[in-house]
């Protein structure tokens, strides 16, 4: 019986939960995107078609060049102290997730708008979301961070245990650098073409895992004492409002659950209720984000003693 996933899965968990993120220039992340940074500055500086392969090859080559020795060099580890292995995984696990780091960040916009300090909240919420928060009103800054609880509880956590129980640390890892390159030049304007590949690879990614994040908060909902029913009907009814194929899924569960609705000016409009948007209701998406997540680690821990088991 081999359950050194169960051990890696359990040590990234607490080292979150006790933790939360690493100072930048201890963390993979900003390594990688500093590491994206110097290789766009190889880019083609015209042609779609030559900026499309470029960045294809660029999301490919990075995965690789990662993932491939990482898989190799831990492997080799194991054999020689299983202590080690796991605790070098275990870190690096957690650094393919950020729950603490999203709750803390969803906390801090909460407390600016208690204190009325609303220059705070459209700053702290830069944290959460790429629109512009400059002139939103504190209503906005609630609406952005329920929804940044509910998408970005596939991104920072779901999608990334998802691929670990599949593929190990190099399937998280993987994962955690295709959305980096997304959450980076997957957009239109300046990064059109060089980051399509990316952004599209990353819908397909995450398009088992946002919908999986949807139904957790469903659940998550009756446990919370929030609206189970709702939550439901609205992620079926208005998951399609939303221009990204996968975002809607998650933020519609959790406009349903509360009651209230969520609106990106210009973008889309998620009708779950009359409710009025508030610092509570801020607060219980939160709880029903980590009562999600709580679910969500504990099938994965199952996943991986039954993998174990079949070894």
């Amino acid at each position: 019986m081999e359950l050194w996933g169960l051990y890696i899965l359990c040590g990234a968990l607490l080292l979150d939960a006790l933790a939360g993120e690493a100072p930048n220039r201890f963390h993979p992340v900003a390594g990688l995107g500093k590491l994206v940074s110097f290789e766009l500055k190889f880019e083609p500086s015209s042609g779609a078609r030559r900026q499309f392969f470029f960045g294809t090859a660029m999301v490919i080559l990075t995965c690789a060049a990662v993932a491939v020795p990482l898989y190799f060099g831990l492997s080799y580890l194991l054999t020689l102290n299983p202590v080690i292995y796991v605790i070098l995984s275990a870190y690096l696990l957690k650094n393919t997730f950020a729950l603490r780091g999203l709750w803390q960040a969803v906390e801090e916009v909460k407390l600016c708008i208690r204190r009325d300090d609303t220059a705070g909240a459209r700053l702290k919420s830069r944290a959460l979301v790429s629109r512009d928060t400059s002139n939103l009103s504190d209503e906005q800054l609630m609406s952005a961070s329920v929804e940044s609880c509910a998408e970005n509880l596939c991104d920072s956590f779901v999608a990334p245990l998802f691929y670990f129980a599949i593929f190990g640390l190099p399937g998280a890892i993987a994962y955690r650098i295709i959305n980096t390159f997304d959450a980076m030049i997957g957009y239109r304007g300046r990064w059109e073409y060089t980051g399509k590949f990316a952004a599209r690879l990353d819908d397909i990614l995450n398009f088992i895992p946002a919908r999986l994040s949807a139904l957790l908060i469903v659940t998550a909902s009756g446990i919370c004492q929030a609206d189970a029913a709702t939550s439901w009907r609205t992620m079926l009814s208005q998951h399609s409002r939303t221009e990204s194929p996968n975002a809607g899924w998650s933020m519609c569960a959790m406009a349903g659950s509360l009651g209230i609705t969520l609106e990106k000016a210009g973008a889309y409009c998620l009708d779950g209720g009359s409710a009025a948007l508030s610092v509570a209701a801020v607060t219980q998406s939160q709880a029903v984000m980590l009562t999600s997540a709580c679910m969500w680690g504990i099938i994965i821990a199952a996943a991986e003693v039954i993998l174990g088991l079949a070894r």
